[in-house]
């Protein structure tokens, strides 16, 4: 009698993985036994792919053709999707009425066509297999806008509103999509102004923030779909 053969390891795409929020993403997924397919515009992001015995990938999140590349590279290594995990870069950010058109287009394309984009490209994938899920990295910012970072605000609230679309077209599919929107993390420096504002009285740590993206890319969130989940140590006042 054969000993049967134990199901292969799900596979996740993380984006912007190389540092910051999307290193600690992907190493909770590595975690939980995910296989990895790693994007990042620095190419130290190789021998981070190497540690957690995933791939890697070098390019940009603003690049249609890298994100293709990166897609068709997964596909042909592991021949499956079933998670793909957005990260994201910073978006220039001005005074609100001094920031150009380009800046303006520049974080367009990087803190929501990236999404849109992967969607496109991985979708068909999922959708032949039955399964997937999205996590979006977004922020708290985008309830509560910070004039510090206008780009960023307005950006990541039209985020908001793409996943909700994308999860009410193709949850039937049995495919998900959901934001996570991070408040103030232990990537960036400590302000005392800002860590006045957060009543947990800490920044929060980047693996807390992998730790989310990894339940809700998990069959433990089988039912969560659509939503914009804070994580923020209680620092947003709107309800």
């Amino acid at each position: 009698m054969s000993t049967p053969t134990a199901p292969a390891a799900p596979v996740a795409i993380v984006t912007a993985a190389g540092s910051g929020i999307g290193r600690g993403m992907a190493g909770e997924l590595a975690k939980s036994g995910y296989r990895l397919s790693l994007l990042d515009v620095n190419d130290t992001v190789q021998d981070f792919a190497d540690e957690l015995g995933g791939i890697a990938t070098v390019g940009s999140l603003t690049e249609p053709s890298d994100l293709k590349r990166l897609v068709d590279t997964t596909m042909d290594h592991y021949g499956r999707i079933d998670a793909v995990v957005n990260g994201a870069g910073h978006a220039r950010n001005d005074e609100l009425l001094k920031v150009t058109d380009q800046e303006w287009h520049d974080g367009l394309d990087m803190l929501l066509l990236s999404v849109v984009r992967m969607a496109r490209l991985v979708t068909p994938h999922m959708e032949r297999a039955g399964r997937g899920a999205f996590v979006n990295l977004s922020s708290y910012t985008a309830f509560e806008p910070m004039g510090l970072i206008p780009v960023n605000s307005s950006l990541r609230a039209a985020l908001t509103s793409f996943t909700k679309l994308y999860a009410d077209a193709h949850a039937a599919k049995g495919i998900r999509m959901n934001s996570l929107m991070p408040g103030y993390v232990d990537s960036w420096p400590e302000d005392p102004e800002f860590l006045a504002k957060i009543p947990a009285g800490r920044y929060a740590t980047t693996e807390e923030i992998g730790k989310l993206a990894r339940f809700l890319v998990s069959e433990d969130a089988a039912y969560i779909n659509g939503e914009s989940i804070r994580i923020d140590g209680g620092a947003a006042r709107s309800l």
